[in-house]
Protein backbone atom coordinates (compact mmCIF):
# COMPACT_ATOMS: atom_id res chain seq x y z
CA UNK A 1 0.00 0.00 0.00
CA UNK A 2 1.60 3.10 -1.22
CA UNK A 3 1.14 6.08 1.08
CA UNK A 4 0.78 9.93 -0.69
CA UNK A 5 2.14 12.56 2.25
CA UNK A 6 1.00 15.74 1.97
CA UNK A 7 2.01 18.87 3.12
CA UNK A 8 0.94 22.00 5.16
CA UNK A 9 2.20 25.52 6.52
CA UNK A 10 0.57 25.81 9.70
CA UNK A 11 0.68 29.56 11.09
CA UNK A 12 0.24 30.96 14.59
CA UNK A 13 -3.08 32.13 13.76
CA UNK A 14 -4.52 28.91 13.07
CA UNK A 15 -2.22 27.02 15.50
CA UNK A 16 -3.61 29.01 17.87
CA UNK A 17 -7.09 28.68 17.17
CA UNK A 18 -6.99 24.95 16.37
CA UNK A 19 -5.84 24.33 20.36
CA UNK A 20 -8.72 26.30 22.02
CA UNK A 21 -10.88 24.43 19.97
CA UNK A 22 -9.44 21.38 20.93
CA UNK A 23 -9.18 22.02 24.38
CA UNK A 24 -12.69 23.20 24.34
CA UNK A 25 -14.63 21.21 22.37
CA UNK A 26 -12.64 18.12 21.31
CA UNK A 27 -13.64 14.62 22.37
CA UNK A 28 -12.01 13.03 25.10
CA UNK A 29 -10.19 10.08 23.01
CA UNK A 30 -6.69 9.33 22.85
CA UNK A 31 -6.05 10.82 19.44
CA UNK A 32 -7.66 14.29 20.19
CA UNK A 33 -5.21 14.46 23.61
CA UNK A 34 -2.02 13.54 20.95
CA UNK A 35 -2.94 15.97 18.36
CA UNK A 36 -3.41 18.81 21.46
CA UNK A 37 0.08 18.10 22.56
CA UNK A 38 1.48 18.33 18.75
CA UNK A 39 0.16 21.42 18.20
CA UNK A 40 1.27 22.86 21.35
CA UNK A 41 4.55 21.27 20.87
CA UNK A 42 4.83 22.73 17.36
CA UNK A 43 4.09 26.25 19.26
CA UNK A 44 6.58 26.10 22.14
CA UNK A 45 9.26 24.93 19.17
CA UNK A 46 9.45 22.07 20.89
CA UNK A 47 9.05 20.14 17.79
CA UNK A 48 9.41 21.26 14.48
CA UNK A 49 6.67 19.43 12.35
CA UNK A 50 3.87 17.39 13.19
CA UNK A 51 2.98 14.35 11.02
CA UNK A 52 -1.23 13.72 11.45
CA UNK A 53 -2.19 9.97 10.06
CA UNK A 54 -5.62 9.03 9.69
CA UNK A 55 -6.39 5.91 11.83
CA UNK A 56 -8.16 3.35 9.97
CA UNK A 57 -10.96 1.92 11.82
CA UNK A 58 -9.88 -1.70 13.61
CA UNK A 59 -11.99 -4.55 13.49
CA UNK A 60 -13.86 -4.98 17.12
CA UNK A 61 -12.61 -8.76 17.53
CA UNK A 62 -8.63 -7.13 17.22
CA UNK A 63 -7.43 -5.12 20.09
CA UNK A 64 -6.94 -1.54 19.65
CA UNK A 65 -3.01 -0.52 19.57
CA UNK A 66 -2.63 -4.65 18.50
CA UNK A 67 -0.59 -4.59 15.16
CA UNK A 68 -0.78 -8.30 13.03
CA UNK A 69 1.99 -8.52 10.35
CA UNK A 70 2.42 -12.20 8.95
CA UNK A 71 3.59 -13.95 12.14
CA UNK A 72 3.98 -11.16 14.38
CA UNK A 73 2.07 -9.16 16.53
CA UNK A 74 2.85 -6.08 18.31
CA UNK A 75 0.86 -4.70 21.43
CA UNK A 76 1.70 -1.29 21.80
CA UNK A 77 -0.07 -0.91 24.95
CA UNK A 78 1.60 -3.87 26.36
CA UNK A 79 4.33 -3.34 24.21
CA UNK A 80 4.90 -6.48 23.64
CA UNK A 81 5.79 -8.79 20.41
CA UNK A 82 5.26 -12.24 19.45
CA UNK A 83 6.01 -13.75 16.66
CA UNK A 84 3.90 -17.98 16.27
CA UNK A 85 2.78 -17.05 19.76
CA UNK A 86 6.57 -17.10 21.30
CA UNK A 87 7.19 -14.07 23.43
CA UNK A 88 10.34 -11.88 21.74
CA UNK A 89 11.96 -9.85 24.41
CA UNK A 90 12.59 -6.11 22.89
CA UNK A 91 14.75 -3.58 24.59
CA UNK A 92 12.46 -0.58 24.89
CA UNK A 93 13.75 1.32 21.65
CA UNK A 94 13.90 -1.82 19.87
CA UNK A 95 10.18 -1.72 20.36
CA UNK A 96 9.80 1.48 19.54
CA UNK A 97 11.33 1.23 16.01
CA UNK A 98 9.69 -1.86 15.37
CA UNK A 99 6.66 -0.52 16.18
CA UNK A 100 7.12 2.96 14.51
CA UNK A 101 8.22 1.23 10.96
CA UNK A 102 4.92 -1.55 11.50
CA UNK A 103 2.51 0.82 11.99
CA UNK A 104 3.73 3.03 8.98
CA UNK A 105 3.99 -0.05 6.50
CA UNK A 106 5.73 0.30 3.03
CA UNK A 107 6.53 3.50 3.49
CA UNK A 108 10.51 4.29 3.55
CA UNK A 109 12.17 6.05 6.44
CA UNK A 110 16.04 7.64 6.36
CA UNK A 111 17.76 6.61 9.29
CA UNK A 112 17.40 10.50 10.66
CA UNK A 113 13.74 9.94 9.95
CA UNK A 114 13.69 7.12 12.43
CA UNK A 115 15.68 8.46 14.74
CA UNK A 116 13.87 11.67 15.07
CA UNK A 117 10.73 9.67 15.35
CA UNK A 118 11.93 7.47 18.71
CA UNK A 119 14.65 9.46 20.12
CA UNK A 120 13.71 12.91 21.84
CA UNK A 121 17.29 13.98 21.37
CA UNK A 122 18.76 15.75 18.14
CA UNK A 123 19.96 13.67 15.31
CA UNK A 124 23.47 12.56 15.59
CA UNK A 125 25.05 11.95 12.36
CA UNK A 126 26.59 9.27 13.18
CA UNK A 127 23.85 6.72 11.61
CA UNK A 128 25.40 3.33 12.67
CA UNK A 129 23.16 3.90 15.91
CA UNK A 130 19.93 2.89 13.87
CA UNK A 131 21.66 0.56 11.68
CA UNK A 132 22.92 -1.32 15.37
CA UNK A 133 19.29 -1.21 16.42
CA UNK A 134 17.82 -2.90 13.29
CA UNK A 135 20.38 -5.44 12.66
CA UNK A 136 19.42 -6.57 16.48
CA UNK A 137 15.53 -5.99 16.03
CA UNK A 138 16.35 -8.46 12.67
CA UNK A 139 18.09 -11.20 14.74
CA UNK A 140 14.92 -11.14 17.01
CA UNK A 141 12.44 -10.94 15.02
CA UNK A 142 12.70 -12.54 11.56
CA UNK A 143 13.06 -16.17 11.49
CA UNK A 144 16.40 -15.51 8.83
CA UNK A 145 17.89 -12.58 9.73
CA UNK A 146 20.26 -12.80 6.47
CA UNK A 147 17.39 -12.55 4.42
CA UNK A 148 14.85 -10.22 5.95
CA UNK A 149 10.79 -10.57 5.91
CA UNK A 150 9.99 -7.76 8.15
CA UNK A 151 12.48 -4.86 8.10
CA UNK A 152 14.25 -4.24 4.25
CA UNK A 153 16.96 -2.20 3.50
CA UNK A 154 16.35 0.29 0.67
CA UNK A 155 19.60 1.08 -0.50
CA UNK A 156 21.36 4.27 -0.49
CA UNK A 157 17.38 5.67 1.33
CA UNK A 158 17.28 3.43 4.62
CA UNK A 159 14.53 1.32 5.79
CA UNK A 160 10.57 -0.03 5.67
CA UNK A 161 8.40 -2.28 7.26
CA UNK A 162 7.21 -4.63 4.84
CA UNK A 163 3.82 -4.32 3.17
CA UNK A 164 3.28 -7.65 1.87
CA UNK A 165 2.69 -9.11 5.45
Amino acid sequence: MKKNIGFAALDLSLADWLREKLRLNAPDTPAARELLEGIEELMSGRADSLMLELAEGTPAAVPEGVLHCGALSIDQRLRRVTREGQEIALTPKEFDILYFLARNRGEVFTKEQIYQAVWEEDYLLDDSNIMAFIRKLRKKIEPNPDAPEYILTIWGIGYKFSDRL
